[in-house]
C-alpha cells in the first residue's frame, strides 16, 4: 500500500469514523473540525490539526469532507482554492446537485478535481469501512483516488457530470424518509388495534411490504425506545428538501415527497433538528395515544 497525504474537513458522527479508517490504513492525516475535542480525539490518534480548512489543503493532496450544511461545504471548498499541496477534493457531504456544480466549476480552473462522494450506510457503516458511496466526477481522478475511496467502503460510480453522485443520494434519503415515515403511521394502527409491534415488523419484513425500516430502523431505535440510530431529524429534512427542490427544477411532481417532508417538518418543530430521525414516529404516538415498543 501506498501512503498518501490524506487531509479530512469535519469530524461529526460520520467525519470523524471515516477520518479514523484513513489512520488505520496508513495514511498520514491532517484534520479541521471547529469542534476541538474531535480533533484531539483523531490527534491522539496520529492526526495532525490544521487550524483551517486551507491548512488542510496546504497539506494534503487529497481532501474529503463530511459536513451538514450546503452552505458550509461551498465555503469549505471555496477556501481550498489557494491551497499549496491539494489536488483533488472528494466531498462525502449531503449537498445536492447545485452546490456540487459550483465547487466543480470554482475548484476546476485552480487545477483541483472535485469529486462528490455522498455516502450511505450510517455510523456503523463509516466506522466499519463497509459505506456505499456514490460517486461521480472526472473519470481519471476518481480512478487516482480509488485506492482511498475503498478505504470507507464499496465505491459505485455514477458518472462524470457535476451533480450526478449527488441526485443518486437525494432520491436514496427520500426512499429512507418515505419507508420510516408510512412505516410509523403502519405500526401506529397496527399498536392501536392491539398487535404486538415486533410481531407485525417481522412479519412485514418477512412479506411484500418489506423496507429498512421494518427490518432494522424500527427493531433497532423505535421499539427499544431509544431513538438513537444515528441521523437527525434535521439533517433527513434538509436532504428531502433538496430533493424536492431537485424535483421541482427538473419538472418533476413528488406528491408523497411532499407529504414526507411535512411529516419530518412536524417532527423537527416538535422534537428539534437534532433528535432522531426515527422520531418520527412520535408525532403518531401521541395523537395516537400508544406507544409503538415491545418489551
Amino acid at each position: 500500500m501506498t501512503k498518501r497525504d490524506v487531509g479530512f474537513i469535519g469530524l461529526g458522527k460520520m467525519g470523524g469514523h471515516m477520518a479514523a479508517r484513513f489512520l488505520a490504513a496508513g495514511h498520514a492525516l491532517t484534520v479541521f473540525d471547529t469542534n476541538t475535542e474531535a480533533v484531539a480525539r483523531l490527534v491522539a490518534a496520529g492526526a495532525v490539526a490544521a487550524h483551517d480548512a486551507r491548512a488542510v489543503a496546504d497539506r494534503a493532496e487529497v481532501v474529503f469532507a463530511s459536513l451538514p450544511m450546503p452552505a458550509i461545504v461551498r465555503g469549505a471548498a471555496l477556501s481550498l482554492c489557494d491551497g499549496a499541496a491539494i489536488k483533488v477534493f472528494v466531498d462525502t457531504s449531503t449537498t445536492g446537485p447545485v452546490v456540487a456544480a459550483e465547487v466543480a466549476a470554482a475548484l476546476g480552473p485552480r487545477g483541483i478535481a472535485a469529486i462528490e462522494c455522498p455516502v450511505s450506510g450510517g455510523m456503523a457503516g463509516a466506522r466499519d469501512g463497509t459505506l456505499t458511496l456514490m460517486v461521480s466526477g472526472p473519470r481519471m481522478a476518481v480512478d487516482a483516488t480509488m485506492d482511498l475511496l475503498t478505504v470507507l467502503g464499496r465505491p459505485v460510480f455514477v458518472g462524470e457530470t457535476p451533480g450526478a453522485a449527488q441526485t443518486v443520494k437525494l432520491a436514496n434519503n427520500l426512499l429512507v424518509a418515505a419507508a420510516m415515515t408510512i412505516t410509523a403511521e403502519a405500526l401506529v394502527m397496527g399498536v392501536k388495534a392491539g398487535v404486538d409491534p415486533k410481531v407485525m415488523c417481522d412479519v412485514i419484513s418477512a412479506s411484500s411490504g418489506r423496507n429498512t425500516a421494518t427490518s432494522d430502523k424500527f427493531p433497532r431505535a423505535v421499539l427499544t425506545g431509544t431513538f438513537d440510530f444515528g441521523f437527525s431529524t434535521g439533517l433527513l429534512y434538509k436532504d428531502v428538501r433538496l430533493c424536492l427542490d431537485t424535483a421541482e427544477a427538473l419538472g418533476v411532481p413528488t406528491v408523497v415527497g411532499a407529504a414526507v417532508r411535512q411529516a419530518l417538518a412536524v417532527t423537527q418543530a416538535l422534537h428539534g433538528a437534532d433528535s432522531d430521525f426515527t422520531s418520527v414516529v412520535r408525532p403518531l404516538e401521541a395523537w395516537a395515544g400508544v406507544a409503538v415498543r415491545s418489551p
